[in-house]
Order: C-alpha cells, then structure tokens, then sequence
C-alpha cells in the first residue's frame, strides 16, 4: 500500500504555512522536498563525524571516507553501473555536462557533428555551443512536434558518418514528455557515436539502467530525487572516462606531482578534484534508499494518478491551452490561459500558499517554438495529493477571475 498520510510525516517543510495558507509544494520539477532521513544524515554527518576523506589516517577521516565510498556504491547499485569508478561524484547535472563536453575538446575535429534536441534545458545546449565555437564542429538539432515529442524521423536524416556525440534528456523539464532515448542511443552508436543522457528531470520517477540502456553517459542531480542541493552524478562508461582528460586540477586527481611532470590518478578520483561536498553524497545515498524503500514502480503508479486528475481538471477550464500532449509522460503540466501572463498567475497563486513555476523553465527554444513568452508549470511528486489538486484547481479559477 502507497501510504500517503505516511508519507507526508516524513517532509517537514509540508506542515509549514505559506501566507497565512497550508503550502502546496507544485514546483517538484525545479527541486524536490527531503525526507527527515536526508536532512537527520546531514545533521549526523557535521555532528558526528566530520573529516576530510581518502587523506587522513584517523578515525573520523575513515568513517567519512567509508560513509561517502558506500554511497557512491549505493547510486553504482541504483544506475545498475558495471563498476562503482564509473560513478562520477559532481556537483550536479550541469557540472557533469560540463565535464563531458570539455573532455571531448580535445577529440572533436572541424567537420564533426553533435545532435542535441530542441526539447533541452539551457544547460545541455550552451555547453555544446561552447565545444562547437572551439573546434569548429557543427552543432544539429532534432526537432520536436506540437505534441511535445522528438521528430525520430527527422533525427535518423541527421545522423551521419560525422555524428560524433548525441545529447538528449531523458525527460524535458518543461514539458514532461518521456523520450524514446533507447531508440536514440541504439541509433546513435548505428554511426559510431557516443551518447550522453541528461537524466536531471528522469530520476525522480524513473530508475534508469545504464547498462541497459547501452550509454556512454548519465547525467543526474540528487537534489530533484529527495536528495541535498550542490550534489550529482556522471555516470561513464570506463573505456570514455580513462579517454578524456581531467576536468579540473587540483588535489585528490593525482597520482604524483612534480614541477616537471604531474600524473593522475586512477578513476573515478581523476575527474573528482577537490574537497567535494562530503555531507551531499552522504545524504544523496540516503534518498535514494529512501525512494528505493517506496519503490518507483508504486511512485509511478501513484504520480500518473495525479497527473491525469490534474489534467481533466485542468481541460475543464475556459481558454485552458496544455503545451506538452505526449502519452508518455511524467507528472508535469505545462500551462497557459489565453490572455493572462503566467507570472501574474503564478503570483496570485503564491498568495494563496501555492508553489508554481513560471516563466521559460530554462527551455526558452520550446517557448518559441510555441511562440509564447513562458507557461505556468505545475509538477507533482510522491508526497502531493489528489485534494491539494483540487484546491489548486479553485485558486487557479479564483486567479483567472481576478485577471480577467
């Protein structure tokens, strides 16, 4: 049984107030809430047992060291990765992005070409204009359809024998809409490209396999899957992590300095430079054992509950236009009323103790493609509720009344 009463004790931002209102939390898409259990293992952490890690031979520097070497497992267990030194420990999806497109700065040549999709978020497109402007490769783009999904037809004309990487998200921030990225990959590597899977908006609902799936690369952030801010991962295949080169310099990826030669150290330590976010990756184990406990085929279940009453409740108001129509997708919707800005919307709804999202959601290509400024978005997770829908429903018709 999917004890929701149950698991709303667990969040204790849900029993806060919000001008003068019980808050309803609709802004999933942009973060997630935490359990006690990932806020208690931070507090543990900076209370118990702080240390740096891998350097020290004192005890608190070795219960820090086993603590974060047992979570990189546990998200190694979670992605069903082949070895835990493919787990890459960043600060988040974009840092991830980030490194893979730096890497590949150096085997990128002028006539090669990289495909993204027009359905990305910022930070899977500006990275790849960046390698482009460096090396003179050509960037290309799969179009989407008004139903918020990839043109595949038109992505299998741009693949070629010059097709070098492909980058697409498994689940776009702004629409929902779950992409076929099995199909995408197994296209991809028809022309011997390497793939990379941005997987920020996916997590939450879905647990990926990348061994199945046959990627090169899986990007996530833990702080969209009940998880601490400032904390991700990249998921590479060993033979693509020993082949590009450092991200960053510094201490911990090294092997040996001198002022003549530095060498680096083995993966994944390579490409983790630095003091990292300790107490983070702690905790980002901890939600993952946490949402493993709930199960993701149940969290699905229930989510798609909440989706589809919010979507009939929504169809059922006058100049109501949904952008993102896809048949698979997660729980977000992505909204407009005809005539009314969505920020104004989005602010009246706060009043009211309503968290939304408003604006381009960092996918402003979508937003031209529809040829609108932005949309109210309103993203649901495990711990919502078919009665905080329906109150949501009556302050949206309270707002559209007041706007019109």
């Amino acid at each position: 049984m999917f004890d929701i009463t149950k698991i709303r004790k667990d969040f204790p931002i849900l029993d806060r107030e919000v001008n003068g209102k019980p808050l309803i939390y609709f802004d999933n898409a942009a973060t997630s809430q935490k359990p006690r259990a990932v806020i208690n293992a931070i507090v543990d952490y900076y209370s118990n047992y702080n240390a740096n890690i891998h350097r020290g031979v004192h005890t608190l520097s070795q219960e820090a060291t086993k603590a974060f070497e047992e979570a990189r497992e546990k998200i190694q267990h979670h992605f069903n990765a082949a070895r835990s030194h493919e787990i890459i420990l960043t600060s988040g999806t974009t840092h991830s992005i980030n490194l893979v497109a730096s890497g590949f700065e150096s085997i990128l040549e002028k006539e090669d070409e990289i495909i993204v999709s027009a359905m990305e978020h910022h930070s899977n497109i500006v990275p790849w204009q960046m390698l482009c402007e460096k090396t003179g490769a050509a960037l290309k783009v799969i179009p989407m359809t008004q139903q918020g999904e990839l043109d595949m037809k038109a992505y299998e004309r741009l693949l070629s024998n010059h097709t070098k990487l492909v980058f697409v998200n498994h689940v776009s921030n702004a629409l929902g809409t779950v992409n076929p990225i099995k199909e995408i990959i197994d296209k991809g590597h028809d022309y011997g490209a390497a793939v990379l899977i941005d997987g920020a908006q996916a997590t939450p609902h879905i647990k990926p396999d990348v061994q199945e799936l046959n990627c090169e690369f899986y990007t996530c952030s833990a702080h969209k899957i009940c998880g601490p801010t400032g904390v991700g991962m990249l998921y590479g295949k060993e033979e693509w992590l020993h082949r590009l080169p450092p991200y960053q310099g510094g201490g911990e990826m090294i092997s040996e300095v001198t002022f003549e030669k530095t060498t680096y150290a083995d993966l994944p330590h390579k490409f983790e430079a630095g003091t990292p976010n300790i107490a983070g990756v702690i905790s980002f184990g901890v939600a993952l054992d946490y949402m493993n406990q709930l199960g993701f085929e149940q969290i699905a279940a229930y989510e798609k509950t909440l989706l589809d009453h919010a979507t009939k409740r929504l169809r059922e108001i006058d100049k109501m236009v949904i952008y993102g129509t896809s048949l698979q997708k997660t729980a977000v919707i992505s909204f407009n009323i005809e005539g009314i800005h969505p920020y104004d919307i989005g602010s009246i709804l706060d009043k009211l103790g309503i968290a939304v999202r408003t604006g381009h959601h960092c996918a402003q290509p979508i937003m031209d493609y529809y040829k609108i400024p932005g949309t109210v978005r309103a993203s649901f997770s495990f711990y919502n509720t078919i009665e905080e829908i329906d109150l949501f429903i009556e302050a949206l018709l309270r707002a559209i009344n007041m706007l019109s």
